[in-house]
């Protein structure tokens, strides 16, 4: 699975986009960003408030329950605000 990494998400992460492969155990969204947050402290400070990120599954926006897969692509990203 690959995935990216938007704004301050990536300045905690320390990098725009990682490959990865989740146990059978991960998901959802939302089980990939708890296994995800045991991966650093970065992480765990990105994904310590699930209410304040925002994901896109192969570029549409989705809900913390939606249903991921290895070849998914997943980005992370605060929300989004307009002007």
């Amino acid at each position: 699975m690959k995935i990216y990494y938007f704004a301050w998400v990536r300045d905690y992460i320390g990098y725009p986009y990682e490959d990865i492969s989740c146990p059978k155990t991960v998901k959802t969204i939302e089980q990939l960003a708890q296994y995800l947050k045991d991966q650093s402290d970065g992480h765990r400070r990105a994904f310590q408030d699930l209410s304040s990120i925002r994901a896109a599954k192969n570029q549409k926006f989705v809900a913390n329950d939606s249903e991921v897969a290895d070849a998914d692509e997943v980005a992370f990203f605060p929300p989004v605000t307009g002007g």
